[in-house]
């Protein structure tokens, strides 16, 4: 139940910075931020396998 909600939460995260840049409000590139933010996903993913129940 919870991996739904992160993955939901994480849906409308990216929806949502992908909608502020296309109207214009961000200046954001994608691939600029995986570069930057690439070891963060991998340890959030990690841990999350981690401590994941079942």
């Amino acid at each position: 139940m919870k991996s739904h909600i992160v993955g939901a939460l994480v849906l409308v995260v990216i929806g949502t910075l992908f909608l502020l840049n296309n109207l214009g409000f961000t200046d954001m590139s994608l691939g600029r931020l995986l570069m930057t933010w690439w070891p963060a996903i991998l340890i959030v993913v990690g841990l999350g396998m981690l401590f994941k129940r079942g």
